[in-house]
């Protein structure tokens, strides 16, 4: 993993979910969401988690896991994006940049295989979630990001050269979209954006991570 810097977004205030605190923090089946994350990242000594609503909690329940976090600080995560956190977390970043934002859940099979890629691409599911950003792909390639009738959904997961990305206000997505096309991976993950997707991620773990 020297090659990698893993960059979580754990900025944003989560108010589509309502749940008063951070996505990160949300109970998956008696874990912080960001701690299921970790967990699968063990073996990168390169991770990155940015904060902003509620940073002190964040890093608190981060620290009690693992102590060798960098924690960088989003002060305008009321204005900006996941862009903008990703954007200020690169700096002195190894090659590539693993981003992921701070809602989604993972499958621990497909972070292995995510872990273990040594090129570029654009991570897309089936579409689930309650509001999706989907993909249109042309020649096996992602090449733009729309809101209606793609194939997958757009997952918040990407790996980028670094050295390729211009710092934006926005979301990860338009990080990504100044380097389109690229190839994609299919993962299996939950994003939780709303109660009823809440409620699908817990189902899904407690499922054993079956579909």
């Amino acid at each position: 993993m020297s090659n990698k810097t893993v960059i979580i977004s754990c900025a944003g205030m989560g108010t589509r979910l309502g749940a008063g605190k951070p996505k990160a923090l949300i109970d998956i089946d008696g874990k912080p969401l960001i701690i299921r994350t970790l967990e699968m990242l063990n073996d990168v000594d390169d991770i990155r988690v940015v904060v902003g609503y509620q940073a002190e909690r964040v890093i608190e329940v981060v620290k009690n896991y693992r102590r060798d976090v960098v924690f960088v600080y989003n002060h305008g995560y009321q204005q900006n994006g996941t862009g903008a956190s990703v954007s200020l977390a690169k700096k002195y970043s190894r090659k590539y940049i693993l981003t992921i934002d701070g809602d989604i859940l993972i499958h621990p099979d497909d972070m292995k295989e995510i872990l273990l890629s040594e090129t570029e691409f654009v991570g897309v599911c089936k579409p689930s979630t309650d509001d999706p950003v989907l993909v249109g792909i042309k020649d096996n390639k992602v090449t733009n990001f729309y809101q209606e009738n793609g194939p997958y959904e757009w997952t918040g997961v990407t790996m980028l050269e670094s050295r390729k990305l211009t710092p934006t206000d926005g979301h990860v997505l338009h990080l990504v979209e100044q380097v389109l096309p690229l190839g994609y991976k299919i993962i299996r993950e939950r994003e939780i954006d709303t109660p009823n997707d809440y409620k699908n991620a817990i189902i899904w773990v407690e499922n054993g991570y079956k579909d």
